[in-house]
């Protein structure tokens, strides 16, 4: 027998019940149409997205194949000893052009009708244009300078690589706004980088599920025990939350480690362990590197990155939607190109908190997974977002107990799915 009411009506599901983003519906993140709608409108529109390091592409003709969305793209380096990045898709008959995920060439050729192409993506030539012994051919009228690989807007932040399907997409620093851009660069600093290491997985839940739980400071010090109990991150911790006052969809927490042995408290929380040890205690030993005292970054960049700073590991995280139910996290660990020996070991050691079975990272892979399905069931419920409030703004004091970076998401997620408008909001 149906719980539903005699004479109710079932609750319609494609709707927003509010008109602030204190209430989520559930749909959001199991609606395959609403999915599709996503694609177009947030990953191959006006938005900027990580594809590499410069370092990764040193050499002309050096490549790192790399996805938007659910679009295969393709970063090279120029003969100008620039980067390009392309659609990998050939003009002639849409034949993803490179599998591999790494390798050098001096051309681009499609392996399946040898249509080639230029670094930058222009095409130089056709087999059999002309045809055979006069016979056969392409058209006399065929221009191949309008079937050259799709380009992208690319920009490069001090070796971060970044590029955009909208070639209007505004620059990233206007992108990102002031204090974002300021947090960007804290990183990417200047100083040459290079990446140390590689990580990746597939989680079984919506996307957007990965980039809330970044923007949520409040589940860390209930759910990651690793966190608390060794004093890396508690919820009482001198910080800071930045959020892009425009658009309302990029932020930072930035956080400095309390004093060895100050609690301050959370010897009473049921995450704390107050007897937990470990073998290797340089895991969670830091130095400082920085000017400032923080310990901890985390910059979220809409929609889907993630720039963190965790002592002295250094990484990004990158989300790649497949489909409504399942998403692949691609990890990337870099240091500086001057780094000592002894310092990229203590990021290696680092690196062990974060990554498909990180001592922290573990925690969120499970409760995400456990997220899916309680949602999958429940399209028509809402979710609760009211911590700190219900408006979506970035709190005044900049602590960290509030939900309000999630609303600042879900807030420019509808401006940009209802097509308000996908540019920044003056």
């Amino acid at each position: 027998m149906s719980d539903q009411k005699a004479g109710s009506e079932l609750k319609p599901i494609k709707i927003w019940s509010r008109d602030d983003c204190s209430r989520i519906p559930q749909w959001v993140y199991t609606d395959a149409e609403n999915y599709s709608q996503e694609l177009e409108r947030i990953f191959y529109g006006p938005h900027w997205h990580l594809i590499g390091l410069a370092s990764e592409t040193p050499n002309t003709g050096d490549f790192k194949r790399a996805t938007i969305g659910e679009r295969s793209v393709i970063m090279t380096r120029t003969d100008s000893g620039d980067i390009s990045v392309l659609l990998n898709s050939c003009a002639h008959r849409g034949v993803e052009i490179c599998q591999a995920k790494f390798g050098s060439q001096k051309e681009i050729m499609c392996p399946y009708h040898q249509w080639t192409y230029d670094l930058n993506g222009k095409l130089m030539g056709v087999p059999f244009r002309r045809g055979v012994k006069g016979k056969g051919g392409f058209p006399a009228d065929f221009d191949p300078a309008k079937h050259g690989l799709r380009t992208l807007k690319v920009e490069n932040i001090n070796g971060a690589v970044f590029a955009s399907f909208d070639h209007n997409a505004p620059p990233m620093k206007e992108y990102l706004g002031d204090e974002n851009y300021k947090y960007l660069i804290r990183i990417f600093n200047g100083r040459p980088v290079k990446a140390i290491g590689y990580q990746r997985q597939r989680i079984k839940c919506n996307w957007k599920l990965y980039m809330e739980n970044i923007k949520d400071p409040y589940h860390a010090s209930l759910l990651h025990v690793f966190l608390i109990s060794f004093g890396l991150y508690r919820i009482d911790q001198k910080g800071e939350t930045v959020t892009d006052a425009r658009t309302l969809s990029h932020n930072v927490f930035a956080s400095i480690r309390n004093a060895p042995g100050e609690t301050s408290g959370t010897e009473d929380m049921k995450s704390f362990r107050e007897n937990l040890k470990l073998n290797d205690m340089s895991i969670v030993q830091a130095t400082k590197e920085y000017d400032d005292d923080v310990t901890i970054q985390i910059q979220t960049i809409f929609p889907d990155l993630v720039l963190q700073q965790q002592g002295n590991s250094l990484q990004m995280r990158y989300v790649i939607p497949m489909g409504p139910n399942e998403f692949e996290l691609l990890w990337t660990y870099f240091g500086y190109e001057d780094d000592t020996e002894e310092t990229t070991l203590r990021r290696l050691r680092q690196a062990n908190l974060t990554g498909p079975s990180g001592f922290v990272s573990v925690d969120d892979t499970e409760v995400l997974e456990y997220s899916r399905a309680g949602i999958g069931p429940n399209p028509a419920n809402d979710a609760v977002l009211e911590l700190g409030g219900r408006e979506a703004k970035p709190p005044a004091d900049g602590n960290m107990v509030t939900e309000g970076p999630i609303r600042g998401f879900y807030q420019y997620y509808r401006q940009v799915m209802h097509q308000e408008g996908t540019g920044l909001r003056q």
